[in-house]
C-alpha cells in the first residue's frame, strides 16, 4: 500500500513541471495570438472582449512601423528614381500604343457620336497617326514633369500608412513574417522556460506545501516566461563576447533575412508602380497631379485638330472644344490609372526600389533595426503579461485542488 501511494505521489511531483511548461506553452501562444488577432473587434465594447492590439491600433502601428524603416531608407526621389521615370514612360506608351484607336473611337463616339461616325475613315486615320505620333513626346514631358516634382506630389509616408490602416491583414503579415523565428522561439521556449520553473516549484512544493505556492508559482511562469523571451530577443542590443560565444538579441541577429523579407512585401505589394501612381493622382496633392496630366494632353488636342481647328470648333459649338480638352484630359488620368496590370514590369521595378531598400535597412544600427517589431510588443504588453499570469494562477489552483486533492477549507 506503502509503494502505491509513493508511485502515485511521485506523479503527482512529476506534474508539476510538466503542467508549469504547458503553463509556459500555452500563454506564450495565447499572447502571440492575442496580439494579432482577431482583426476586428469581437464581444461587446468597449470592455468586454478583444481585439487583436495590433489591429486594434492599426494607423498607430502602421505610422510605428513606417518611422523606423521606410522613412529611414528611401526617400521619395530615390524610391521615384529607382522606378526609373524613362522606363515609367516607355512602358505607358507600349500600354497605350496597340489601343490608340480603340481610345480615340471611344471618346468621340461617346461625347460627339454624329460628328466622328459622319468624319471620313481618312479623316479619322489622321487623327489616329496624330495621336500615334505625338503620345511618346508627350508620356516623356509628363513623366519628366513628375519626376521633376515627385517631393511635392507624392506622399510615401502618408501613401503606406493608408494602406496599412485600411488592410490590417497585411499590417499583420508584415510583422508575423519579419518575426516569424522570433514568434516561433517565444512559443517554445515558454514550454523550457516553464519546464525550469516547474522544477523550482516542484521543489518548493516538497518542502512547503501551503495552498498558495502552486498558483503562485502559476502566475510568476505565466508572466516570466513572456518576459524572458522577449529579453532574449531584443537583448544584448550589440554583439557581446562572453568566452568563446558572441551572443546578441536573436531578432537583431537575423537583421539582413528580416530586411529582405521586409523590404519585398513592402515593394511587391504597397509600393508597386500601379499604387504609387495612384497615390500621385487621387493624394493629397492630386489635384495638381491632375492639372498636370491635362496640360500635358491639351496640346495633343490642338495639334490632332491641325488645319481642321476652325472647323472642328464650329462643329463642337462654341465650348465644346474646351470640353473635348477637358475630357480627354480626364480620360488620359484614368488610364495612367490602369496602366500598369502588367506584372512582369510591376515585379522588374519591385525588385530595383526592393535592392535600394534592402542595402539601406541592412545598413541600420542595432537601436534602430528593433524598432521594426519591438513596438508590436510594446503596446498593451502589461495586458498579455497579466493575461498570461491570471491563466497561469488558474492552472495553479486547478493543479492544487485537481492533481493534490487540496482544498481551500
Amino acid at each position: 500500500m506503502t509503494s502505491l501511494f509513493s508511485q502515485a505521489e511521485f506523479w503527482q511531483y512529476l506534474s508539476i513541471p510538466v503542467i508549469a511548461a504547458l503553463i509556459g506553452w500555452i500563454t506564450n501562444w495565447l499572447a502571440i495570438k492575442m496580439t494579432f488577432y482577431p482583426l476586428e473587434f469581437v464581444g461587446k465594447p468597449p470592455l468586454l472582449g478583444w481585439q487583436g492590439i495590433i489591429p486594434s491600433k492599426a494607423r498607430k502601428m502602421a505610422a510605428i512601423s513606417v518611422d523606423a524603416t521606410i522613412s529611414r531608407i528611401g526617400t521619395v526621389r530615390e524610391i521615384f528614381d529607382q522606378i526609373d521615370p524613362r522606363l515609367l514612360a516607355a512602358h505607358i506608351v507600349h500600354s497605350v500604343e496597340p489601343r490608340t484607336e480603340e481610345y480615340v473611337d471611344e471618346m468621340m463616339l461617346k461625347e460627339y457620336p454624329t460628328f466622328w461616325e459622319n468624319l471620313p475613315s481618312s479623316a479619322r486615320r489622321m487623327v489616329y497617326d496624330r495621336v500615334r505620333k505625338s503620345t511618346p513626346q508627350l508620356v516623356d514631358n509628363l513623366v519628366d514633369d513628375l519626376a521633376e516634382n515627385i517631393e511635392g506630389l507624392l506622399d510615401i509616408k502618408g501613401m503606406v500608412i493608408e494602406r496599412l490602416a485600411s488592410d490590417k491583414h497585411l499590417l499583420n503579415r508584415i510583422f508575423l513574417e519579419c518575426g516569424e523565428a522570433e514568434f516561433r522561439f517565444i512559443i517554445n521556449s515558454g514550454f523550457y522556460f516553464g519546464f525550469l520553473f516547474g522544477l523550482v516549484q516542484m521543489a518548493v512544493w516538497y518542502f512547503y506545501q501551503e495552498w498558495w505556492v502552486l498558483p503562485v508559482f502559476g502566475l510568476l511562469v505565466g508572466w516570466a516566461t513572456n518576459w524572458i523571451a522577449l529579453n532574449v530577443i531584443f537583448r544584448p542590443l550589440h554583439p557581446k563576447k562572453i568566452g568563446p560565444f558572441q551572443i546578441q538579441g536573436l531578432f537583431l541577429r537575423r537583421q539582413a533575412q528580416v530586411a529582405e523579407s521586409f523590404c519585398h512585401i513592402v515593394t511587391h505589394e504597397i509600393l508597386t508602380v500601379g499604387n504609387i501612381i495612384n497615390a500621385i493622382l487621387t493624394g493629397p496633392n492630386g489635384e495638381r497631379a491632375r492639372n498636370m496630366v491635362k496640360k500635358h494632353i491639351k496640346p495633343l488636342v490642338d495639334e490632332t485638330a491641325g488645319m481642321g481647328k476652325a472647323l472642328t470648333q464650329v462643329a463642337f459649338g462654341p465650348t465644346g472644344f474646351a470640353s473635348l480638352k477637358h475630357k480627354v484630359g480626364e480620360r488620359a488620368i484614368e488610364i495612367s490609372q490602369t496602366s500598369f496590370s502588367n506584372p512582369v514590369f510591376e515585379k522588374d521595378r519591385a525588385e530595383a526600389v526592393k535592392s535600394i531598400m534592402v542595402e539601406r535597412m541592412t545598413a541600420l544600427s542595432s537601436d534602430e533595426f528593433q524598432d521594426l517589431l519591438r513596438p508590436c510588443f510594446q503596446e498593451d504588453e502589461i495586458k498579455l503579461i497579466m493575461v498570461g499570469a491570471a491563466l497561469g494562477f488558474a492552472a495553479g489552483v486547478a493543479q492544487f485542488v485537481f492533481v493534490f486533492g487540496e482544498s481551500f477549507y
